[in-house]
């Protein structure tokens, strides 16, 4: 079994067409935290703060999953 686990975050209801948030989170796939939450920061996309606060809420998830 592997030692790492997965943390997740789901965004409900936005109302946003799916391929906006798309073109955002193809932008910081695959990248850092910090990267991520930089890239957001300032995109110039109306989708950026949605994204970034799924991306916020999975880091304050891992913390609280990592002092379990």
């Amino acid at each position: 079994m592997s030692n790492t686990q997965s943390v997740k975050a789901v965004a409900k209801y936005i109302r946003m067409s799916p391929h906006k948030v798309r073109r955002v989170l193809n932008q910081i796939r695959g990248r850092s935290y910090q990267e991520a939450l930089m890239i957001l920061e300032f995109l110039p996309y109306g989708a950026g703060g949605p994204v970034w606060q799924v991306v916020h809420s999975a880091a304050a998830n891992a913390q609280n999953l990592r002092f379990r």
